[in-house]
């Protein structure tokens, strides 16, 4: 099943730099992605609900190539906590998440982020 989330996600330096300038708005971002990114998520899949554990696969796109890739896929913290609160994924452990990928790409017109979830047919 594939998601994609429009535009850019906030990378971790965004995210140290709220969390530097007053942990509240470090924490309100986080909340506010979450909320967003489960309200798409559902828009796209209304009924999407892993009960398995899963691998996904991440296409980060973005305009550029300023950030670095490890500030980029910081995101994915965002993605997961937001699945698990839309009840997409039943938890975003270990025993829910055997595995992820991280693939790169520029689009100076279309930045997004592509999240691909397999669901695995037997426990690791």
């Amino acid at each position: 099943m594939k998601f994609v989330i429009l535009g850019t996600l906030p990378g971790l330096n965004e995210y140290i730099s709220a969390e530097r300038s007053n942990r509240h708005s470090a924490a309100k971002m986080k909340k506010q992605m979450e909320y967003a990114i489960g309200m798409i998520a559902r828009s796209q899949h209304r009924k999407a609900h892993f009960k398995r554990p899963v691998v996904m696969r991440y296409l980060w796109v973005e305009k550029d190539r300023r950030r670095d890739l490890d500030n980029v896929a910081f995101a994915k913290k965002f993605i997961q906590d937001a699945f698990v609160h839309a009840g997409i994924l039943e938890g975003d452990g270990q025993r829910h998440i055997v595995g992820f990928t991280d693939s790169f790409s520029v689009d100076h017109k279309n930045p997004r982020v592509e999240i691909e979830i397999e669901e695995i047919s037997h426990d690791l």
